[in-house]
């Protein structure tokens, strides 16, 4: 019999014990936000048909949501609003409004649950009747600069509600650095800045458009603001600027589509870096599970560690709750 190399890498995977002593990337609770979806009323639950799973809560719902979040050391909720109709305009102003529906679940969880961080949307697509994330012009045309200075407002008004983090997510040039400026110039000193820094315009956003009230709004698309899925430098420039500007942390979203440009990021940059696992990826992996194509539990968890394997320090997951109960069983 020829000498075996002296070195057999299977060696440290022959046992369950072994496997965790080896293990080179941890996921823990503490490295997941969790997406809620805010709806008018009191004791409702409107469950979402493109997120199986995943439902629409009003803002008592979304308390008993955020205490569900802390009991399973979840650091973090990511609160988005399904504005009433009758309340969406062309210029999306019900943002500004000091009582709308992001606001009454900012100061409700703040009251009930103060030790989650919350997390709010700075967009306007929630807002407005054409679904746009900004100001269109007559030609159609989302301007940059008016609607900069309007997701600034939205941002001191979510601020003074009681926002922990603010997340920029329209992708208007030069809306961080006014951002910061205006939170530095109320006091807002310790309110963070989530940049989607680098998001896609993306096949993958369809569900959460339904879960926003948006989905059949939408006149024209958004590639002409969000990026295109050809460029990786790109994304690396966006980053930049955002970090230039003051942005705290950065997102890129989607999420598994462009691990490589997660890795990019946190190589290039070394801050914290996010990913949003969209509302896509989560229904494709249920559609799967539905379909007998793969176990719910192990797809999950298996796509939440790639996410950290390619330098995440957290990401955005409608899967939250029920990967941390899994990490805590």
């Amino acid at each position: 019999m020829s000498a075996y190399p002296a070195l057999r890498l299977r060696r440290t995977r022959a046992s369950a014990w072994s496997r965790r002593l080896h293990a080179e990337t941890v996921l823990t609770p503490a490295d997941l936000i969790w997406p809620l979806f805010i709806a008018e009323g009191d004791g409702v639950e409107e469950p979402i048909a493109a997120l199986p799973g995943v439902s629409r809560w009003s803002v008592d719902g979304i308390v008993a949501r955020g205490r569900e979040a802390r009991d399973l050391g979840i650091p973090c909720v990511a609160l988005f609003p399904n504005t009433p109709h009758h309340l969406r305009s062309d210029d999306g102003s019900e943002a500004l409004n000091p009582d709308n529906l992001m606001c009454r679940a900012i100061r409700a969880l703040k009251d009930a649950v103060p030790e989650i961080g919350v997390l709010t949307d700075v967009a306007l697509d929630p807002y407005t009747t054409h679904g746009h994330d900004g100001l269109v012009d007559a030609a159609g045309y989302v301007v940059n600069d008016r609607t900069a200075d309007a997701l600034v407002q939205q941002a001191l008004n979510q601020a003074r509600a009681g926002s922990d983090i603010v997340a920029p997510s329209d992708m208007m040039d030069g809306r961080i650095g006014l951002i910061r400026s205006a939170l530095e110039g109320e006091g807002h000193v310790n309110v963070q800045i989530m940049s989607y820094a680098a998001k896609y315009a993306s096949a993958f956003y369809g569900p959460f458009r339904d879960a926003v009230g948006s989905r059949g709004l939408l006149k024209g698309d958004k590639k002409s603001y969000q990026m295109d899925s050809a460029n990786a430098e790109e994304a690396l420039r966006e980053v930049a600027l955002d970090l230039a500007e003051g942005a705290d942390t950065v997102m890129v979203k989607p999420g598994l589509p462009y691990l490589d440009i997660i890795q990019r990021v946190k190589t290039r940059f070394e801050v914290p870096v996010f990913a949003y696992q969209v509302s896509g990826e989560y229904a494709m992996i249920e559609a799967a599970v539905a379909a007998g194509a793969g176990e719910r539990d192990a797809l999950v968890m298996e796509s939440l560690m790639a996410f950290k394997r390619a330098g995440c320090s957290g990401v955005l997951t409608y899967h939250a709750a029920q990967a941390a109960r899994l990490m805590g069983a």
